[in-house]
């Protein structure tokens, strides 16, 4: 495993090169539904047919106005992340409720996309059909889109971070005191980083933990309502970006970096002009740094 902590100083995101291969195009969300509703009444009826289709909700981050998010998992992805080196990553899916102009979007991240960018053994196509029977399935969307062998080795560019190079926020004497050290830290919102889930990887030391970030003023720069207004612009809303996660994996707490973190989800987002990377630059070191204060030993 590489932990390298390259920190170029200029933020720079570059579009996927187009490759001709026979592979189908994978892309990092699902719009479930849309019409006329309400996010209560679309939340509602989303954990019942989740729950109804074995899924469990292991929590829910309501991140700003119009927008809440379920966070599920299943024996599937349990199973596929105890088979997969720091497979902790992809135990769960999130699922988006979220009103824009007149109607509400229900959305899910893609199980089969994730579990190429996470690297991980199996392809979640079971997980996929089974959130498409629950939920609906109209279209993928967020990305032009990528196969996936190009999923599986993405980065942006030349000395920036792939999958296998997260940051390394702390380490511990045990998995034991990691996990309950940062389960306690998460509680207590020092830095403004609470918890919002935990799911355990069964048969391994290994745990992941979904967190909201609020910040302002010095901190803005990590705060999910400001980064999310500068970059989900689109019509289709990638609300299912959040929230932001730290994998406890034996003794050590990692976290993507967010170069990676947030462009598996955004890859299409020109670097520079509105509503692009740039305007952001501040974000992956701040993230970094609000993380690391928030669970470091």
């Amino acid at each position: 495993m590489k932990f390298t902590k390259l920190l170029p100083s200029v933020f720079l995101f570059v579009a996927l090169g187009a490759q001709a291969a026979p592979d189908t195009i994978l892309k990092p969300f699902v719009l479930a539904t849309k019409g006329a509703g309400t996010v209560a009444e679309k939340t509602e009826q989303a954990k019942t047919a989740l729950t109804g289709a074995g899924f469990t909700v292991v929590g829910n981050y309501a991140p700003y106005a119009d927008a809440q998010i379920l966070i599920v998992t299943n024996d599937e992805l349990k199973k596929n992340a105890a088979q997969s080196e720091h497979g902790g990553f992809g135990v769960a899916q999130r699922v988006s409720i979220t009103k824009t102009k007149d109607e509400v979007q229900v959305s899910y991240t893609n199980p089969v996309y994730m579990s190429n960018v996470y690297r991980m053994k199996g392809d979640l196509s079971a997980t996929a059909a089974s959130l498409a029977t629950a939920l609906g399935k109209v279209e993928e969307f967020g990305a032009k889109g990528m196969t996936a062998a190009q999923a599986r080795k993405y980065h942006y560019t030349v000395a920036m971070e792939y999958f296998d190079e997260p940051s390394e926020l702390a380490e511990y004497g045990s998995y034991e005191e990691a996990v309950k050290a940062v389960d306690e830290k998460l509680t207590t919102n020092k830095f403004g980083v609470s918890k919002v889930y935990r799911v355990d990887v069964p048969g391994k030391k290994e745990s992941l933990f979904g967190v909201a970030m609020k910040g302002s003023g010095d901190t803005k720069a990590m705060d999910d309502r400001f980064l999310m207004s500068e970059i989900d612009f689109r019509d289709l809303k990638s609300t299912a970006h959040l929230p932001y996660d730290v994998l406890v994996s034996g003794n050590k707490v990692y976290a993507l970096y967010a170069r990676f973190r947030i462009a598996i989800n955004f890859p299409d987002l020109s670097m520079m002009g509105a509503n692009s990377f740039m305007n952001i630059m501040a974000a992956p070191e701040a993230i970094r740094t609000a993380l690391q204060k928030t669970v470091e030993k």
